[in-house]
């Protein structure tokens, strides 16, 4: 291990001194402004007929360097792709031939050169010119093992984007699902729009937020959890159709799935409701899963996935009744329910849950993870739904949904609660809860109240998890796969 470590050491010395001897012979390739780019390496492949023995101008990386004497050949990658250069001595000349020897895997570089194939039928440029355009004084990792320890994957994304063609294939493909939504959305008729991130009251969802304070106003403020009552109040000012897609921030923990910073898309629709949304929410991702791949079925970590349309409905309770026997709804009191959820369930109950928060705890206990299919779940009680409005044939669920995939929640719906005195109740009710402790418990929001007393008209609301539904999408592990730059723990924290 310390002979490793010595050699390394050895190896970055060496492309110092190689950087120190260039500029002392008036070549410091840090100086190169910009280098004319005429082609870019799939474009030659895809286009060889076109190209063939004409004169391009391509720049990348170097990958990798084989030969010797007067002829070499070379690897160089760029933004598409690798492409083989073929260097000689007679063409680009004695002194560029012993400079080019010098150079490292890494390096940057232009080249001038001429399309053409090589005996073993490899599309690649004999190259004229060639310039050093930045010299690497890292040494990028070895081309076998490449770069595989995910924490240095993430910290370093940097290189793991250019030995791991795979993680960029990744990250393309969730500009393309991004691009799908909002393409969905605005030919439906629904504006893009942008709300503040930092607030004084941050709601619209149950998460604890990152606190920060604004010096000239001498204010507290908190990072957004999501953007929904903002979103309403749009409504309520008249515009019938609005969504937003940007970063939301919770301050909770990191697991697979979970990231502090992570992309939600919120969208609300004046005089439709909870079953719209659900139309809605399973014909987008479809939607995004037939513009990536030509069809619903997708593989995921070995399970087949398929979201054609229509998805399975069926209400929480009916559910929970059906796993576990117990129907909260016909029992009594609460407290009698509370009583069965811990001896017979065995589940963690506290005092002041009632028949409507341990359906909620059963469901996401025992049901949760069997939904592997596309799924929604229909009608949650109304102690864990502030913001909806009532199943007006039963006032203790609401009107709300929540999409589920591989035992993940993909989305969140409801027919929005317009009714202010009702609203203002739950509130009150959620300030019980945060008293109690529960720092998730929705705060007031008297403006959102005085919104609805101006009056929001009836409306449907929904939010999509977009980083999960990547992850589902592009059969990534991790949500960090996903997010270019994950949160991280400092080193040497």
């Amino acid at each position: 291990m310390i002979n490793e470590e010595n050699n390394l050491n050895e190896m970055l010395i060496l492309r110092r001194q190689k950087l120190k001897e260039l500029r002392e012979q008036g070549k410091d390739p840090f100086v190169n402004e910009k280098y004319n780019v005429t082609h870019k390496s799939q474009d030659i492949k895809d286009n060889y007929d076109e190209l063939e023995e004409k004169e391009v101008s391509i720049a990348g990386r170097i990958m990798s360097k084989r030969g010797q004497g007067k002829v070499s050949f070379s690897d160089m990658q760029d933004s598409q792709g690798r492409i083989q250069l073929f260097v000689k001595m007679d063409n680009i000349g004695t002194e560029s031939y012993d400079l080019f020897k010098t150079y490292d895997i890494g390096d940057i570089v232009g080249v001038v050169g001429t399309v053409f194939k090589t005996k073993t039928g490899e599309v690649s440029v004999r190259v004229k010119e060639i310039t050093l355009l930045t010299k690497s004084l890292q040494i990028l990792p070895e081309k076998f093992h490449g770069l595989k320890d995910p924490d240095l994957r993430y910290r370093q994304r940097y290189v793991d984007l250019i030995v791991n063609p795979e993680v960029k294939e990744t990250f393309i493909k969730r500009n393309k699902i991004i691009k799908s939504i909002r393409s969905f959305l605005d030919d439906r008729g629904y504006l893009e729009v942008e709300t503040p991130i930092l607030t004084t009251i941050a709601g619209g969802a149950a998460a604890k937020p990152f606190l920060t304070h604004h010096n000239t106003l001498d204010i507290d403020m908190q990072l957004r959890i999501a953007n929904e009552l903002y979103l309403k109040r749009l409504i309520v000012g008249g515009f019938d159709k609005v969504y937003e897609m940007g970063k939301m921030f919770r301050n909770e923990g990191i697991s697979i799935k979970h990231n502090p910073e992570f992309t939600n898309i919120e969208l609300y629709s004046a005089y439709e409701d909870y079953e719209d949304m659900m139309d809605i929410t399973e014909n987008i991702i479809a939607y995004c899963a037939e513009e990536l791949y030509g069809t619903t079925l997708i593989n995921y970590q070995g399970k087949e996935i398929d979201f054609k349309v229509p998805w399975k409905r069926v209400s929480m309770h009916d559910l929970v009744k059906e796993k576990t026997n117990v129907d909260f709804y016909s029992i009594e009191s609460d407290e009698e329910a509370r009583k069965i959820a811990k001896e017979q369930l065995k589940l963690e109950v506290t005092n002041n849950m009632t028949r409507g928060h341990l359906v909620n705890l059963a469901f996401e206990e025992f049901c949760e993870s069997d939904l592997v299919q596309p799924t929604f779940v229909l009608h949650h009680p109304v102690e864990v739904s502030p913001l909806a409005k009532r199943n007006p044939d039963n006032p203790m669920i609401t009107n709300r949904f929540e999409a589920f995939a591989n035992g993940w929640e993909l989305a969140n719906a409801f027919s929005e609660l317009n009714d202010p005195i009702d609203q203002k109740g739950r509130f009150e009710e959620q300030l019980k809860q945060r008293e109690a402790g529960d720092e998730e418990a929705h705060p007031m929001d008297e403006d959102f109240i005085n919104a609805l007393e101006v009056g929001l008209p009836p409306t449907g609301g929904l939010g999509i998890g977009v980083d999960r539904m990547i992850m589902i999408l592009t059969n990534s592990a991790s949500i960090r796969d996903i997010i270019l730059f994950p949160t991280m723990k400092p080193i040497n924290k």
